[in-house]
């Protein structure tokens, strides 16, 4: 069943953030960048828009695989927990000489959250997200600004690719 909404993957509300992270030089023909819409539909979507871009970008499939679970993490907890305008920015920098592939997702910044009694315990299914994206990922960490936040994570790129194969986004 095709969703009734319509996205709009080459337009954004607000700009994603480079981090902190000083180590990474982004070469301009492999950026892209994606607008989360705050609805559940928007997992699947990005994921499935994700997955073209990396094919295009011609990453080998492993690494792709692996990045499409770190996709999800960061924009799940996004849509879920944090305040709109949310974006999903994958670039192709070269860090320390070695090319990676950088997942940065960046909001408003977390919702306001209801207590819960020290007595009830954790739910079961969450919280598993940062130990996905620390197994998958060379290095991974979160940049607060003002108004913002930005969880990013780079993977590791076999050498010799570029991603000579990719293009910016219009």
């Amino acid at each position: 069943m095709r969703s009734r909404y319509k996205w709009r993957w080459s337009k954004m509300t607000t700009p994603a953030t480079t981090t902190s992270d000083t180590s990474v030089a982004r070469h301009p023909r492999t950026e892209h960048i994606l607008p989360l819409p705050h609805i559940p539909e928007t997992v699947s979507a990005v994921r499935h828009r994700a997955r073209t871009v990396l094919a295009r970008w011609a990453l080998p499939t492993e690494t792709a695989d692996d990045a499409i679970l770190v996709i999800s993490e960061p924009i799940t907890n996004a849509i879920a927990h944090a305040r709109p305008p949310a974006v999903l920015l994958l670039s192709m920098p070269e860090a320390d000489g070695r090319h990676a592939l950088r997942v940065e997702v960046t909001d408003a910044g977390p919702l306001p959250r209801p207590r819960r009694s020290p007595e009830s315990p954790p739910p079961a299914e969450h919280g598993r997200g940062t130990g996905i994206i620390a197994a998958l990922s060379m290095r991974h960490g979160i940049s607060r600004h003002l108004h913002r936040m930005t969880r990013w994570a780079e993977l590791h790129v076999a050498s010799g690719h570029t991603g000579s194969a990719a293009t910016a986004s219009p």
